[in-house]
């Protein structure tokens, strides 16, 4: 089963050592339990015990530490990486979140040149350190064009840091927090080590937030903190490289997070409702309620596959293959926002129930939402997606095939990341993954794809539309969902996935698909010859009721009682 059942589990891993820490952290949580979790939810108790846990495990060392600075085990490997971001969801998104923050943490010290800081990072995983990344400012946000943090000369060869950073991840316990700013001097960026505890270092306060309650998310100021040539991690444009490379590393993961929670949320309420009557009739018998959760889980099977074949891309990336730099925003804010719905939909069930404090469920819908914004905004990545319309469609180049990616390697790539040329990024022919498939939903689906070419090679964006920032994004949305279906359909081969379920994710594409050519008609001002394309974009999907009735009793209904975590 491609969904992670704790009480099962059995994802891949070529080497015994990996295995056996997954295995361990679940154990971790199942013994602890929900009701344990939820007491510390509650009262946002820090997590001392999983915080223990990895430190006597060396979880951290082992799966943030690069090749050549650990143990033989340790390596930046994004196959096991991604899989614990995963379950770290399905626990609790507040566990998640100190593991996030220290990936963002640890990026541009990894990226740098400078070995102390390097050796010092090691050191700190293997004693269960975590790490934070100070980049957001209360006044810019995530602006980092106008960072307030400056270093300044004090004629001894060193730098006084002064400035705060906000909603800041781990500020209050990190090791070493990567903080970024400019030299006062000249106005270059800079990425420098600071560290909680040192003199000019202060915590001004935790932020309240709605979710992830017992994370520790600070404001904090450095005044007069002294900083040296050792605790430099990069100048000039290499500063302002790493904040973006880092960016493209961790906020990667924020999707995996959001498979997690989405999973965790499917089986409470599948068991909920299929253990509940109403009216005389189990709830799972009612026709609306077999709808919600068969879309449900086709849209968390296809959030999946998508999510397991673009890490595959980022494996294979190179500086001849950056194709991993369109899929992945898509993770970011196309899964993200699938993880939204799937519990939206769940909660169309199980109705109040969902606000139960002794469920998981309660957690679902207060943490989905905040894994799409905590990447900042729609519209940032959306901006990025749409620059790689062109040669997406257009000026095919051929690759060797991407295979699945599970092999036990260091991901060095992605710590010298090219930046730039976005424009230059080719990629291989997206119809290579839909030769040979016959399925009703995919043919129309392609017929959707072969329409939105056909309007930005014959009747493309007007001078005026380009300025229309709405207008653009609103676009993207479309060119997203056939990058989307691409690469589930690659995956779907991978794994194997039935016909019947593939039929069904391709209907709700199709859906989604017409929805958001129906937009574009009422909300945006269009050319004639436009709209006429984007009426013929609104298809009707197959409903397929065959293969929606084998979905429902072969994949969906079994999983009623496949996975309680005890109180």
């Amino acid at each position: 089963m491609l969904l992670l059942n704790p009480k099962h589990y059995n994802r891949f891993h070529p080497d015994p050592k990996s295995k056996a820490l997954i295995e361990k952290t679940i154990s971790f949580f199942e013994q602890k339990g929900l009701a344990a979790i939820k007491n510390d939810d509650q009262n946002s108790t820090w997590h001392d015990d999983f915080f223990q846990f990895v430190r006597e495990e060396k979880i951290f060392a082992q799966l943030l530490t690069r090749a050549g600075y650990g143990s033989k085990d340790s390596r930046w490997d994004m196959w096991r990486i991604s899989e614990f971001n995963e379950i770290l969801g399905f626990y609790g998104l507040s566990y998640w979140y100190a593991w996030q923050v220290s990936i963002l943490g640890l990026g541009p010290i990894w990226m740098s040149d400078n070995e102390n800081a390097r050796n010092e990072a090691a050191a700190a995983l293997q004693d269960g350190g975590i790490f934070a990344f100070g980049l957001s400012e209360k006044a810019h946000g995530a602006d980092i064009y106008s960072t307030d943090m400056t270093l300044t000369q004090d004629g001894e060869g060193r730098w006084k840091a002064n400035g705060t950073k906000y909603y800041i991840g781990n500020g209050n316990k990190a090791a070493m927090v990567s903080t970024f700013g400019k030299f006062a001097a000249t106005g270059d960026y800079v990425f420098f080590v600071a560290r909680p505890g040192q003199a000019g270092y202060t915590v001004k306060k935790k932020i309240a937030t709605s979710g992830v309650r017992p994370a520790f998310v600070a404001e904090y100021e450095l005044k007069d903190y002294t900083v040296t040539d050792k605790d430099i991690l990069h100048r000039g444009e290499q500063a302002w490289n790493a904040a973006l490379n880092t960016v493209n590393i961790g906020k990667f993961e924020l999707g995996f997070a959001s498979i997690g929670i989405a999973t965790h949320a499917f089986y409470e309420a599948i068991d909920h409702a299929a253990n509940r009557e109403l009216y005389k009739r189990q709830v799972t018998d009612f026709p609306h309620v077999k709808k919600l959760f068969t879309e449900a889980y086709a849209r968390l099977v296809a959030m999946k596959l998508f999510g397991l074949r673009a890490c595959d891309y980022m494996r294979v990336a190179s500086p001849e293959d950056r194709r991993y730099l369109l899929f992945n925003p898509i993770m970011k804010m196309k899964v993200t926002g699938q993880g939204e719905k799937v519990v939206g939909m769940l909660h169309d069930i199980i109705a109040a129930k969902g606000f139960e404090q002794d469920t998981y469920f309660e957690m679902a819908i207060r943490d989905i939402g905040m894994l799409p914004k905590l990447e900042g905004t729609t519209h940032v990545n959306m901006a990025l997606i749409i620059k790689f319309i062109k040669n997406y469609f257009f000026g095919h180049v051929s690759y060797p095939d991407v295979p699945q990616k599970s092999e036990a390697v260091d991901d060095a790539y992605l710590f010298r990341q090219n930046s730039g040329g976005l424009g230059e990024i080719r990629f291989g022919d997206y119809r290579r993954a839909f030769e040979g498939e016959d399925l009703s939903n995919i043919l129309l689906f392609q017929k959707q794809i072969s329409l939105f070419k056909k309007l930005i090679s014959e009747t493309p964006p007007t001078e005026a539309q380009q300025k229309n920032v709405d207008f653009m994004l609103a676009n993207g949305e479309l060119f997203t969902l056939i990058a989307y279906g691409q690469l589930i359909l690659e995956n779907a081969r991978i794994y194997a996935v039935k016909p019947a379920l593939k039929n069904q994710i391709f209907g709700f594409l199709i859906r989604d698909f017409s929805e958001y050519a129906l937009k574009m008609i009422l909300n945006h001002s269009i050319e004639p010859a436009q709209e006429a394309i984007y009426q013929q974009m609104i298809i009707k999907a197959d409903a397929d009721p065959s293969g929606f009735q084998e979905v429902w009793t072969q994949s969906v209904l079994p999983l009623k009682e496949a996975y309680r975590m005890k109180n």
